[in-house]
C-alpha cells in the first residue's frame, strides 16, 4: 500500500457500488493475513478461506474507522489492518476448535513430513523461506507472535490487541521463540555466510523491540 491511499475513501467508494475500491484492500491487506492465518492453521488447511471469509465479513460490514485516524492514511491502515486480524484470529479459532482429533494428527503429521524435506544449505536469498518453515514448528502461540512481528512487523501493542495477549506476555513469546527459532535454523545455515547466519538468529533486524518501542 502507497502512503497515499486513504483506506476510509476506499471504503466509502467501495460502498457506494465501485468494486474496484474493495478489491484495492484486499490488495493492501490480504499479504499479512494469509501469514496470520497460516501461522495458525498450518500450510495444510483451509487458511486461504478462512481470510476470504474475513473480506466477505468486511464486505457484509465493515467497521467505522475513528475520526482520529481519517484523513492519515497510514493510521486508516493501520486501523482498518488490525480489525481484519481480529476477525481473521476469532475465524481461525473457529475452524481449530471444529476440527477432529484424527485431522489435526494427520495435519501435524503432514507438516513435519514436509518441514523435513531436505532443505540442504540454505543461500543468503532464502534465508527469509528457511524462517518461516521453522516457524511453523514453534508451538502455535509462539509461532503466531512471531509472524505477526517479524513478517507483519506490528508493534508489541499491536499484537497483545490482536490476539488478546498482554504485552508482556508478547514480549516473553517473543523472546522465546526467537531462541528457539535460531536454536532451529543453525544447523540448517551450517555453511551459509556468517552475515546471513547473524541475520536470522540474532534480533539485530527488528525481531525484538524496535528502537523507542516499549514492551
Amino acid at each position: 500500500m502507497t502512503e497515499t491511499v486513504s483506506e476510509a475513501a476506499l471504503l466509502a467508494r467501495y460502498h457506494a457500488g465501485d468494486t474496484d475500491a474493495f478489491a484495492e484492500l484486499v490488495r493492501c491487506h490480504q499479504g499479512p493475513l494469509l501469514r496470520h492465518a497460516q501461522s495458525l492453521l498450518g500450510a495444510g488447511s483451509a487458511y486461504e478461506d478462512t481470510v476470504q471469509e474475513a473480506f466477505l465479513k468486511l464486505a457484509q460490514n465493515a467497521p467505522v474507522l475513528p475520526e482520529e485516524v481519517l484523513g492519515d492514511p497510514s493510521a486508516e491502515h493501520a486501523q482498518l489492518g488490525a480489525w481484519l486480524h481480529k476477525v481473521t484470529r476469532n475465524l481461525c479459532m473457529d475452524v481449530m476448535r471444529s476440527e477432529t482429533r484424527r485431522k489435526r494428527r494427520e495435519q501435524d503429521v503432514a507438516a513435519h513430513e514436509a518441514a523435513d524435506g531436505g532443505m540442504g544449505t540454505v543461500e543468503a536469498n532464502d534465508t527469509r523461506a528457511a524462517v518461516q518453515k521453522s516457524l511453523g514448528r514453534l508451538p502455535r502461540d509462539q509461532c503466531e507472535v512471531l509472524v505477526l512481528r517479524l513478517l507483519g512487523e506490528k508493534s508489541y501493542r499491536e499484537i497483545a490487541e490482536i490476539t488478546g495477549k498482554k504485552t508482556g506476555t508478547v514480549g516473553w513469546l517473543v523472546s522465546v521463540g526467537l531462541k528457539a527459532l535460531g536454536a532451529e535454523l543453525t544447523p540448517l545455515l551450517a555453511g551459509t555466510p556468517r552475515t546471513v547466519c547473524r541475520e536470522v538468529t540474532e534480533p539485530r533486524l527488528g525481531f525484538g523491540l524496535v528502537q523507542g518501542e516499549k514492551a
